[in-house]
């Protein structure tokens, strides 16, 4: 997280799972203020919410992910980032991010 420009690091929305217990911890190391969306309700992380869509296309629930290499890994992540989207205004995330950036 440090090594983003400041401009992409103002804040996250974390859902209440008991492994983001050490939101206060990370807010001091990083500076980066974290949120907490309310119980079932996951609209208010809408696009983390289609990116697990999208990553079940590739892994249904219940894959061990352990079976899987870290190069196929990355594919999956490179594939998922060069898919334009429509809430970026049909760019992929990786023109997005590359437009914040210059």
């Amino acid at each position: 997280m440090v090594e983003l420009p400041e401009q992409l690091r103002r804040s996250l929305t974390w859902d209440q799972g008991k492994e983001m217990a050490a939101h206060a911890k990370f807010s001091v190391k990083t500076g980066v203020p974290v949120y907490f969306c309310d119980p079932r309700s996951p609209w208010q992380r809408g696009s983390n919410e289609n990116t697990n869509g999208l990553l079940r296309q590739y892994f249904p629930k219940r894959t061990e992910i352990a079976h899987f290499t870290q190069a196929d890994l990355d594919d999956v992540a490179a594939e998922l980032n060069g898919r334009p989207r429509q809430t970026l205004g049909w760019k992929t995330p990786s023109q997005a991010l590359d437009e914040v950036l210059r």
